[in-house]
């Protein structure tokens, strides 16, 4: 891992991807690892990882709980797999209702299973069993999304689980270290309010944008491996 000691943002998703990309090549993964980034914004990131090592690739879906009237605030997140996480402190903190809990977990539950079809990304975690993966997401603030992500992938004995994102809280930092075996990360700021502040350009990604960067990824992992099985049957 490694925190810049003078930060600066990055121009955009693909640019912190690359960058990204660059410092796991420290540590090249093995070459049966997977990346699994959560969309919508770790697609790039994810892309740019897989690219740069020769690596398979599948979004695993992961969605936020935000508190009822305040969205953006997490309680916890919700993971393919049928994993729930709730943050009881914050649930009781604020008072909140099992009844306005459960809207918010039925609401997400909805958009993840729309998402699984839409992406085609019901990813099959059994036959990550014993393979290594890398996590990845363009930013963590709290780390719920990315907690969920990791229990998911735990129910399924994954060999080794490495985070990789452009730029984390510390608090992010502090909840995911001791659950992985690796986090990787360029940027871990001092001051950290949203992670949008450290790009430049931080648009939001539509589900057809995303629907065509795994399209993209689908079409090369196919050449690839029509590739192989020419240079296999001439040998």
């Amino acid at each position: 891992m490694r925190a810049d000691p003078s930060p600066q943002r990055f121009a955009d998703r693909n640019d912190a991807g690359q960058r990204l990309a660059e410092l796991l090549a420290q540590h090249p993964p093995p070459p049966d690892a997977v990346v699994l980034p959560l969309p919508r914004g770790g697609i790039p990131i994810g892309i740019a990882i897989a690219q740069r090592f020769g690596l398979a690739l599948e979004p695993l879906l992961v969605r936020k709980l935000g508190v009822p009237d305040y969205p953006e605030f997490a309680m916890g997140a919700l993971a393919t797999g049928g994993v729930c996480l709730l943050d009881q402190t914050v649930v009781q903190a604020l008072h909140l209702s099992d009844q306005a809990v459960k809207r918010v977990i039925a609401a997400e539950q909805q958009v993840l299973a729309e998402r699984e079809q839409r992406y085609g990304a019901s990813v099959p975690l059994v036959q990550l069993q014993g393979r290594a993966v890398i996590l990845c997401d363009d930013g963590m603030a709290t780390g719920r999304s990315m907690q969920a992500a990791i229990a998911a992938l735990r129910t399924f004995k994954v060999a080794a689980i490495t985070v990789a994102v452009p730029v984390l809280s510390s608090d992010a930092l502090a909840r995911i270290t001791p659950l992985v075996q690796r986090v990787e990360y360029l940027l871990c700021p001092a001051s950290f309010d949203a992670v949008g502040q450290w790009y430049r350009s931080f648009p939001q990604l539509a589900d057809h944008e995303v629907i065509s960067l795994l399209s993209q990824v689908q079409r090369m992992a196919t050449a690839t491996s029509r590739r192989d099985k020419l240079s296999t049957s001439s040998t």
